[in-house]
């Protein structure tokens, strides 16, 4: 009788694991670039139905509560908590942040659009902006060689001072896509997510306009982890898988009785 208790427990300690390794992700990147932390939501498995509430109990007599046993959790998912990550000023004049909502977007090698929030870009050999690992954000921004300042506006705008002039040239605009279910989107690791159906379609725009962010020139927003409410995460999570070993050995040392004494 007791094995149905060590099985709910196993999954106890399976859902406590998979907790443990999402909060482990988010203070592994603290420090990441426009990371945001993700959040395990839990729920019940499947219940046995033994006396449905309700049903007869005598001929004139129903029962008020049913009896229900259930048999475990599960990790039902992981939400992504996209509040906003502190703006660190750099002075890097490549370097931008999103103030609000919204996602840079890029150009991946298979050819899909992939969206960050990391906006530590720079300026390629062939003189377009592109992130750290060389793939070119969209819509594609040509640098000019020998400029001698470079600005970004809160909407996107970006423009220079070429060498030998005086007069300010307009580069192009970088625009800035938002999704009605953000959390909806799929990381893909490096910082960049994908889009899903579930995310829905990227609403692309300008910066600042229709709820998206502004665009700041010279910073980078950290991460959103909060370290001290990622331990206390951990210390719960932690005493919830030590109940649940428990109550393993407490079924197993029911389980020995039973084979020695009956």
């Amino acid at each position: 009788m007791t094995t149905a208790a060590m099985h709910v427990a196993r999954t106890g300690l399976d859902a406590q694991d998979m907790r443990m390794r999402v909060i482990s992700n988010n203070l592994a990147n603290v420090n990441t670039t426009g990371f945001k932390r993700d959040r395990a939501a839990f729920e019940t498995l499947s219940y046995q139905t033994l006396t449905a509430a309700g049903s007869p109990s005598t001929n004139d007599t129903r029962y008020a509560t049913g009896l229900n046993l259930g048999t475990g959790v599960r990790i039902q998912g992981t939400a992504r908590i996209d509040t906003q990550g502190s703006l660190q000023t750099t002075t890097n004049a490549f370097d931008l942040a999103l103030d609000g909502a919204g996602f840079f977007q890029v150009q991946m090698p298979d050819g899909r659009t992939a969206y960050t929030r990391a906006g530590n870009f720079a300026r390629s050999a062939e003189g377009n902006l592109v992130t750290a690992e060389g793939y070119q954000v969209i819509p594609g921004i040509t640098i000019p060689e020998g400029m001698t300042s470079l600005s970004v506006g809160s909407d996107g705008t970006v423009s220079a001072v070429l060498a030998g002039e005086t007069s300010i040239t307009q580069l192009g605009q970088i625009e800035v896509a938002n999704f009605i279910n953000p959390t909806g989107l799929q990381a893909g690791g490096n910082n960049y997510l994908f889009e899903t159906e579930a995310s829905g379609a990227p609403q692309v725009g300008i910066a600042g306009i229709e709820g998206r962010g502004n665009i700041r020139q010279g910073m980078l927003e950290g991460s959103n982890v909060n370290v001290v409410e990622e331990l206390v995460d951990m210390i719960e999570t932690q005493r919830a898988y030590e109940v649940n070993s428990k109550m393993i050995s407490a079924a197993d040392e029911m389980l020995r009785y039973v084979n020695q004494n009956l």
